[in-house]
C-alpha cells in the first residue's frame, strides 16, 4: 500500500510549507491526482484520515482529489486522445508510437487554512517596489 507513503510526504510538505509561513492549523489539503498514477483514491482517504490526525496542524483537516484525466499522444498522427478508453493504441489511425502526456501526476494543489491564519503581506510604503 503506497498510498500511505505519499500521504507521508503530503503530510511532511504541507507541515514544512505551513511553518515557513508561519500557519498552525490547516483545513483542507487539495491534491491533484492522475487517472493512472496506481493510487487508489479509497485507500489514499482512509491513510489521510489516519495519519492526519497524529498531526497538530492536519488534525481534522480534509484531503479532496481532483482527478486529472489521462491523455496519451500519438507520435504518428498527432491524436491526442483519452488513455483510459484506448489505451496504447492510437483510435486515429491505428498506431502504437504512443505516449501518455497527462494523468499520472500526483501533486498538492492547495493548502487552504483558516481565514485568522493567512499571513499578512508585509507593508510597504508609496517609494517600493515588489
Amino acid at each position: 500500500m503506497h498510498e500511505l507513503g505519499i500521504v507521508f510526504h503530503i503530510i511532511r510538505s504541507v507541515e514544512e510549507v505551513g511553518r515557513q509561513n508561519g500557519v498552525s492549523r490547516v483545513n483542507a489539503v487539495t491534491l491533484e491526482l492522475g487517472e493512472v498514477s496506481g493510487v487508489l483514491e479509497d485507500y489514499l482517504q482512509d491513510c489521510w484520515t489516519w495519519a492526519a490526525s497524529k498531526s497538530d496542524m492536519l488534525r481534522g483537516a480534509k484531503l479532496q482529489v481532483a482527478v486529472i484525466p489521462a491523455k496519451t499522444l500519438c507520435e504518428t498522427c498527432g491524436c491526442i486522445y483519452p488513455t483510459v478508453a484506448h489505451g496504447r493504441t492510437c483510435p486515429e489511425c491505428g498506431s502504437g508510437k504512443t505516449h501518455l502526456i497527462q494523468g499520472n501526476e500526483t501533486m498538492i494543489r492547495d493548502i487552504t487554512v483558516p481565514e485568522e491564519e493567512v499571513p499578512e503581506p508585509p507593508e510597504t510604503s508609496a517609494g517600493d517596489t515588489l
